[in-house]
């Protein structure tokens, strides 16, 4: 396929970057004016408290390829790449971070993989220049997207990816109260890939990404995607009822023959045994039932969007 006959929407969040944002846009522009693709450059500004938000806005006022949304608060990446997501019109969707660290040409790279047929290309970074509890994180993320989302042993997936309309289309359908934009890629997509791209350290600042905001990830993609956790807890559930119960039995079978030197003791303790033991155990599958409902009936807006600048 080529290249030239689709449009392409690149979804940026923008978070507390006001010292590389600015350069990080034009290179973009200047990247996909050279290839001569026709694009539009989404600016989502997550709840920024350093001025990224007056220099995105400005970049939208003086090119009308650029659109910049102000996110009322701080959401967390996921659902400010939902909101470019939603802004967006291409016929291929790239996000990228705003840091430089995804370089610019890189993206042409993503785009020449999807020509090939595929409805979701991940950069594969050559080497990631992150902190070592990053790539710890990124691997204990892959083996939950594994288990919930059935990723394939050989695929790697990033936040820097393109995204074909009809899987954007599935995601910002999606009901979910919590928005995990590579779950939901892998989950809304049938033909994956991964492309070599580099991966630049970054030159200004440092990463808000810490080790809370990685195990929040971690329990939101197993709390909001899976049944694991309440599976889990009504195995336990079952195997309490099941000591109880076989606790009550043993009390029972001792006071056949050894009197209790409290009056009715062995009676209560039978009782309290298999009655918490099957509470336990009912509890725990009505968990997974309102879970269930919880997921059903979630759609209450992720995000608010405070201003909005194109030209």
């Amino acid at each position: 396929m080529d290249p030239h006959t689709f449009t392409y929407s690149i979804v940026v969040p923008v978070y507390n970057s006001v010292g590389v944002v600015g350069t990080t846009v034009d290179r973009i522009v200047e990247t996909f004016e050279a290839a001569n693709l026709s694009y539009e450059l989404v600016l989502v500004n997550d709840g920024s408290k350093d001025g990224s938000w007056e220099v995105i806005a400005q970049k939208a006022r003086n090119n009308p390829r650029v659109v910049a949304l102000n996110l009322l608060q701080n959401y967390g990446q996921h659902n400010a790449n939902l909101a470019g997501l939603r802004e967006s019109t291409g016929d291929y969707v790239i996000t990228m971070d705003d840091d430089g660290q995804n370089p610019a040409d890189q993206a042409l790279v993503l785009i020449d993989e999807a020509m090939t047929g595929k409805d979701v290309v991940f950069g594969r970074f050559e080497r990631k220049q992150h902190a070592g509890y990053r790539q710890l994180g990124s691997k204990m993320i892959g083996m939950i997207n594994r288990r919930v989302f059935a990723q394939p042993p050989d695929l790697v997936v990033s936040n820097f990816r393109i995204l074909r309309r009809d899987v954007v289309d599935r995601i910002c359908a999606s009901r979910t109260a919590y928005p995990y934009m590579t779950g939901q890629a892998l989950m809304y997509s049938s033909n994956r890939s991964n492309v070599l791209v580099r991966h630049e350290a970054r030159q200004v600042g440092k990463s808000s990404y810490n080790i809370a905001k990685i195990l929040k990830l971690v329990l939101t993609i197993l709390f909001s995607y899976s049944l694991f956790p309440l599976r889990l807890a009504a195995l336990a559930g079952f195997a309490i009822a099941g000591v109880s119960f076989l606790l009550g039995v043993a009390y029972f079978i001792r006071a056949l023959f050894v009197d209790s030197p409290v009056e009715g003791w062995t009676t209560i303790v039978v009782l309290l045994s298999i009655f918490n033991g099957v509470t336990i155990a009912l509890l725990s599958m009505l968990g997974e039932y309102v879970v269930r409902t919880l997921n059903a009936v979630s759609a209450h807006d992720t995000y608010h969007v405070l201003d909005r600048v194109k030209v």
